[in-house]
């Protein structure tokens, strides 16, 4: 496959180029976000987080699932919306805790199918839905999903703390296949138990406690490339990444895998005293990581493949989400 054609499918990925509206939507709420004084992370981090006392942090995040998959499957539609909220918690190192959800449908058969999905996500990861908000009158289908978690001030994991000569790690659970009937779901956890994939979730605590991380992020709807632009741009840095040195399950092509939306992935880095230990207890929970490349501060996120390397991004002249983050 040709390498421009790599590059150029992650540039105009769909998924990657939406982030661009949260810029507008930071900049309208940039005085007023932090009016209380106690807020630590907030735009740009895979969840918010408050300061609530006793040396923890109160994590609040929020996921909307994307029309066209609940046209495909509302049951996955459900199941996802667990899902994504409960990876939002553990990319920060925290304790997933309740969700709360806005559900917009006037079609009861549908209604009831978003549920059973909603319901087999609470008993996969284990992370009770507590409540919530029903539009029964509406003309469209929507869900939309928040989930709160805690974790200590001083394990937070952000995605705006990646340093210079950092390793960059991509981890994904290699062991799933692409979910009937959609183009970009990597299924790892539907037919896993749900001791699997909550062990997956509580690494990422365990990780955290031991500070082995100085950034992380949950690969989602901007794939692989994109989610780490956007550590990079939260942490106004760069990368030099290798492409064939990304996890990848055999038979698939680079250009389908980079839009992939992985059931279980991070892309995280660490100082490359602490890369091996982080790799470690990865892999033990089925994750499968590896050294990708590594920071730099030139602002640029660049691949190599055989040699050539090419511009990804280059954030001295464009963005993803547009800002970096301040902790």
């Amino acid at each position: 496959m040709d390498f421009n054609e790599i590059i150029e499918s992650i540039r105009t990925f769909k998924g990657v180029t939406r982030k661009r509206s949260i810029a507008d939507v930071r900049e309208k709420l940039k005085d007023t976000y932090n009016i209380s004084g106690n807020v630590h992370l907030a735009f740009g981090d895979d969840a918010a987080a408050i300061d609530i006392g006793n040396d923890l942090l109160m994590l609040m995040a929020t996921d909307g699932i994307w029309g066209s998959l609940m046209d495909i499957n509302p049951w996955w539609s459900g199941y996802c919306s667990v899902l994504v909220n409960v990876n939002d918690i553990a990319a920060m190192g925290g304790i997933p805790m309740g969700m709360t959800n806005v559900l917009s449908s006037s079609n009861p058969k549908i209604t009831e199918e978003i549920m059973d999905g909603i319901n087999e996500g609470v008993k996969k990861f284990g992370v009770p839905m507590v409540g919530g908000h029903t539009h029964p009158d509406t003309p469209y289908e929507a869900l939309d999903v928040a989930i709160s978690g805690i974790v200590g001030k001083e394990d937070v994991l952000p995605s705006c703390g990646a340093k210079l000569d950092d390793d960059v790690i991509v981890a994904i659970d290699l062991d799933g296949s692409v979910y009937p009937g959609t183009e970009i779901n990597w299924d790892t956890t539907s037919d896993k138990s749900p001791k699997y994939v909550q062990d997956q979730i509580k690494v990422m605590n365990t990780i955290a406690k031991k500070h082995l991380v100085n950034s992380c992020k949950d690969i989602s709807n901007p794939g692989i490339v994109g989610t780490l632009g956007m550590l990079l741009e939260a942490s106004n840095m760069g990368a030099n990444i290798d492409l064939e040195s990304i996890p990848k399950p055999d038979g698939m092509d680079w250009i389908s895998w980079f839009k992939m939306y992985p059931g279980s992935a991070f892309v995280l880095t660490s100082t490359d005293e602490n890369t091996d230990e982080l790799i470690r207890m990865l892999n033990k929970e089925h994750i499968d990581a590896n050294c990708i490349g590594k920071v730099t501060d030139n602002h640029v996120l660049s691949m190599s493949c055989k040699n050539v390397s090419k511009t990804v991004f280059d954030f001295n002249s464009e963005i993803i989400m547009g800002f970096s983050e301040d902790k």
